[in-house]
């Protein structure tokens, strides 16, 4: 029996700029982006640098401000214009610079080689329209397929993100769903073309811990089944842990630590991973207080001198009046820390 979804997720290389579906690990290099306000210009995102590895998932970790969910935006060409802008960088998807594309280049590469899940399912689906029919218009309009064998791709493609009875479903509309439902819908849009790269931004926080394991469960097979690059946005360090091989740990638009997940959250070399660490993994004794970062995250218009993170550092010292570089600190490691060895023994 031929699979409905083999046409549907073959390579289209017409439709998409040479090197694209060759080369599929996403480059980010010194990454800036602004945001306009009243009070002044905000730089939301400072020299961002990385690389997602062919087949690798990889977690952006991190508090409420500190450039994730903008890096992820920014990547995607989803950052509001104006206020927001990208005063410099580089995005490249294999060997293709995103940044400046044009629109209709763009679209030919979003979704068919690299998508997003996004963290409210219910408002990134068309509340009018079956959800099966916003998933089947995908393959109508990136693979040319014809309404019945769009269809059909669509149901398949609701079977593999394990939607109980997908044919009598897909007629189904969003707010008929659960929110579990819901982003397992999303995420078959995200996955229907078969992208080399995968962004997902915090898909799991509207949902109760135990649909939580399963999405994230059902991301992560999907990531390992079809050899596809994830990067996972998150601000919760567990998530990270079980999900994701690399990490990338962000404090007040800049990349603070990363390196191998297993080997960074167990032997930090930046006072603020190690904060996270403690404070979302921490066994206390009923009665006792979870250990706590003290203090809150920085007003990025009014970032100290040095080191962002110092006002709330244990280890604040002279040196954290400068602004310390990203250095390596072991095999694949790198952290922006003066005194990231003493971290590391603690």
């Amino acid at each position: 029996m031929t699979d409905p979804l083999a046409e549907a997720t073959a390579p289209n290389p017409s439709t998409l700029p040479p090197g694209v579906a060759m080369s599929p690990a996403l480059t980010v290099s010194d990454l800036v982006v602004e945001f306009a306000t009243a009070r002044g210009t905000v730089r939301a995102v400072n020299s961002v640098d990385f690389a997602v590895p062919a087949g690798r998932a990889v977690g952006i970790l991190g508090e409420s401000g500190s450039g994730k969910s903008v890096t992820a935006s920014a990547i995607m060409g989803l950052l509001p214009t104006p206020p927001a802008h990208i005063r410099s960088g580089s995005v490249r998807l294999g060997e293709v610079e995103l940044i400046g594309m044009p629109e209709r280049t763009r679209r030919s590469v979003i979704g068919s080689t690299i998508s997003m899940v996004f963290q409210d399912a219910l408002s990134a689906l068309n509340p009018v329209h079956p959800v099966g029919r916003q998933i089947a218009e995908l393959y109508r309009v990136h693979r040319g397929m014809g309404r019945k064998a769009a269809k059909s791709a669509a149901v398949e493609m609701m079977r593999r993100v394990r939607i109980p009875d997908p044919e009598a479903r897909a007629r189904d509309f969003p707010h008929q769903f659960s929110g579990g439902m819901r982003q397992r819908i999303v995420i078959a849009m995200a996955l229907a073309l078969d992208p080399d790269v995968l962004i997902a931004d915090e898909p799991t926080t509207a949902l109760d811990v135990t649909v939580q394991a399963q999405i994230l469960d059902l991301l992560r097979e999907q990531q390992r089944a079809r050899g596809m690059s994830l990067v996972l946005i998150t601000h919760d360090i567990n998530v990270v842990r079980e999900v994701t091989d690399e990490v990338i740990v962000m404090y007040g638009g800049r990349i603070v630590e990363s390196g191998p997940t297993a080997e960074v959250l167990a032997s930090p070399s930046h006072p603020y991973t190690r904060g996270l660490a403690r404070s979302m993994g921490a066994e206390v004794a009923k009665g006792e207080r979870i250990p706590a970062i003290a203090g809150a995250p920085p007003d990025l218009l009014n970032l100290p001198a040095g080191c962002a993170f110092a006002p709330r550092c244990e280890f604040a010292a002279e040196a954290c009046s400068q602004l310390p570089a990203r250095e390596p600190v072991g095999p694949g490691r790198t952290s922006a820390c003066w005194l990231s060895e003493r971290v590391a023994l603690l």
